[in-house]
């Protein structure tokens, strides 16, 4: 029974991916066995693709050879062909009446037509020698050795003639010539009757060498070689094309001939099959590297394929443990609204599961219900297009224990490969702990600030004596004079205007101590932050009775200069109060030194110039001091940093943050022909509410 810790059920689809690569993974082939079963196959395509050539080399070589058999019966049948005729025209000679002398003529005429006959005879039945003829295309082949000892075969040859009554052919034999060489010949017999009785032999002596040369080899001589042989393979006489090479296609084939057999041999010349005896063998030995080579491109791309799943596995389980590791929560929504995927943090930030957030559209259970309108508008919104992408905005989501908890979101179009949109990709942040360290860090700066305007009275409390010494001297005399003359019997009624104006003196300077006392009191003073419209003229009037108590004691003279239609300033008053006081203590405290002659402190405010905020109001304290060195200006902001004895490094530092908390920024830079001007800029309360300057 599977349990809710059980693995199987929590996993996410990029886990449960990442397992299944892995088990694919060890499946793959590349072990001992899998090589092996390439290598098997390999060779089996070796085999099949070596024996296709092998075969279509014997092919070829079939091919030859049976050409070479057709071309050996046809010879064959030429020679009968040739030797048939030979007899037709010996029988022509026979059928007419000659004398020893006219059949001569007619011998060496049938001689000079047929090459291949050395020598042509005509003999009685007694075998004795009527006539003859040699050949008058060559020299007598019976010079070295004579007629008579060579009989023996042709009178064999006239015995199977007359037996067969007809033509018959002896054995061959050799016959020797004066050049020292020597021929092979074969006599021809043929009966010659009368009125049915045999009358005597016509014998034909035949050249075996020119038989082949005439009869065959103008034909089949000049792509073979022509031989006639004997049983063991002695040859008798060669004609045709000589090769070299070793042949390995030859055939013979048996002649019969009336009385004789001869065996005919041809040897074709065409040598031992080349590695492409033909096209055929060639293209399937163009398809078989082929073969081998896409086989190797697919092994190639298998390795290439599983390293690259190996690759993938491991960005996998990178990317999981990344997004495990992260503390920002990652939401993935379809188009439709749908949650198509959340990470663990997000699932821990809301306090619900992975599986219960798939598929949730609209209201989803982390959305407060009193905000479920508020954010279902905001979907829509974000759905159709129009919110703009990668702003984050803030948010409300609730646990599913019901705590709220502030949330910083910021989404993005999810593109897919094909870079068409499949929906949104949300980054959730909890800001809870941000907004904490948020409002210690406020309430750390009231008490600094707070600190040091205490710090900024203590320094003045002298002055601030002195300047209230004077209109209490001044009450203090008044009312004196006045209780003088109520006292006086003898007064007369313009005594009474005296008294008069004495209260009114009195009341004057009463009012002048009020001011200071109330103006120290709003500086010194903690209170909540609240910004409200204020004049820019009420900010520099609330101030005036503080910079003037210093003024006086440094013998420095303050203009304050106004623009006219400037717009109300949205701020918090006592903090930009504190700002302004503290550039012109430091500006008139800059000029107290006895180098600086003309002690003029220059307030002024005017429309800002700045491109970056041009609708804004900046303020400006200018003084004629000795001006602010490299040194001390690149560290002049640091909190703690200060150039006075007395001093705690805080004032310039906390001017900073406000003006920045207003959106402002605080610089300086040099003033000619001496001094220094600071500046700060904030933010107009409207651009229709203007204001005169008193």
């Amino acid at each position: 029974m599977k349990t809710l810790g059980d693995p199987r059920l929590t996993a996410t689809w990029p886990e449960r991916l990442r397992r299944a690569l892995a088990r694919q993974v060890d499946k793959l082939p590349w072990g001992a066995g899998r090589r092996s079963l390439w290598t098997a196959l390999i060779a089996l395509v070796l085999a099949v693709l070596v024996t296709l050539v092998w075969l279509a080399g014997r092919y070829e070589a079939s091919q030859v050879q049976a050409e070479l058999e057709r071309d050996t019966a046809d010879a064959v049948n030429d020679l009968r062909s040739s030797l048939s005729r030979q007899v037709q025209a010996l029988q022509a000679l026979q059928s007419g009446h000659f004398t020893p002398q006219t059949w001569q003529p007619e011998a060496l005429g049938l001689l000079r037509g047929n090459r291949d006959w050395l020598r042509l005879e005509w003999r009685d039945k007694e075998w004795h020698l009527l006539s003859f003829a040699d050949s008058p295309l060559r020299a007598s082949a019976f010079e070295r050795i004579a007629r008579a000892e060579t009989l023996n075969e042709a009178n064999q040859a006239c015995q199977r003639a007359k037996r067969f009554n007809g033509p018959a052919y002896s054995s061959t034999y050799f016959l020797p010539q004066n050049d020292g060489l020597g021929v092979e010949v074969m006599e021809l017999c043929m009966p010659v009757t009368q009125a049915g009785e045999l009358a005597g032999y016509m014998v034909v002596t035949y050249s075996l060498q020119e038989l082949l040369t005439e009869r065959l080899g103008s034909t089949f001589g000049r792509r073979n070689e022509l031989s006639f042989i004997e049983p063991d393979g002695t040859r008798l006489a060669i004609a045709g094309a000589q090769r070299r090479e070793r042949r390995v296609f030859t055939t013979q084939q048996l002649v019969d001939l009336p009385g004789n057999t001869l065996l005919l041999r041809m040897d074709g010349r065409r040598g031992e099959p080349d590695l492409f005896p033909n096209v055929l063998t060639a293209l399937v030995t163009g398809m078989s590297i082929a073969l081998i080579t896409v086989m190797v491109l697919l092994a190639k791309d298998a390795r290439r394929r599983l390293k690259a799943e190996h690759d993938l596995a491991d960005a996998l389980a990178f990317r999981k443990a990344m997004e495990d590791s992260l503390v920002t929560g990652l939401r993935a929504r379809d188009l439709q609204g749908r949650i198509t995927y959340v990470n663990p943090a997000f699932c821990q930030m809301v306090g619900w599961e992975a599986d219960a957030l798939m598929g949730q559209n609209a209201p989803m259970p982390y959305w407060p219900p009193e905000m479920v309108d508020e954010y279902q508008q905001r979907q829509a919104i974000r759905m159709a297009g129009n919110a703009p992408p990668r702003e984050g905005f803030e948010s409300v989501f609730m646990r599913q224990d019901g705590t709220r908890f502030p949330v910083l979101i910021i989404e993005a179009p999810l593109i897919s490969v094909r870079g068409e949109q499949t929906g949104w990709m949300g980054a959730v942040i909890d800001i809870s702990e941000q907004r904490r360290i948020e409002e210690l860090s406020r309430a750390s700066q009231e008490r600094l600030q707070a600190t040091a305007r205490l710090a900024t009275v203590g320094e003045m409390a002298s002055l601030l004596s002195h300047e209230l010494n004077q209109p209490l001297a001044a009450i203090a005399s008044y009312a004196n004079g006045s209780l003088n003359l109520l006292q006086d019997p003898q007064a007369v009624p313009q005594t009474l205007d005296d008294v008069h104006m004495a209260l009114r003196r009195i009341a004057e300077q009463a009012e002048r101590a009020g001011r200071v006392i109330n103006s120290v009191h709003d500086f010194v003073r903690r209170r909540d932050q609240a910004r409200e419209a204020v004049h820019p003229q009420a900010l520099l009037d609330a101030i005036t009775p503080l910079v003037n108590l210093q003024a006086r004691k440094l013998q420095v003279r303050v203009v304050i200069r106004v623009d006219a239609r400037l717009p109300l300033v949205w701020c918090d008053r006592t903090m930009v109060e504190q700002v302004l006081l503290n550039l012109a203590r430091n500006g008139m405290q800059a000029m107290d030194t006895p180098s600086c002659r003309d002690r003029v402190l220059v307030l002024r405010v005017l429309r800002s110039t700045s491109p970056q905020d041009p609708a804004g109001i900046e303020f400006t304290v200018t003084d004629l001091g000795a001006g602010i060195v490299p040194e001390v200006a690149a560290q002049l902001f640091n909190p703690f940093f200060t150039t006075k004895a007395e001093g705690m490094g805080l004032g310039l530092s906390l001017c900073r943050t406000v003006v920045e908390q207003h959106g402002g920024q605080l610089g300086f830079e040099a003033h000619a022909p001496k001094g220094t001007v600071f500046r700060f800029t904030l933010p107009a309360a409207g651009h229709n509410a203007t204001a005169d300057t008193a």
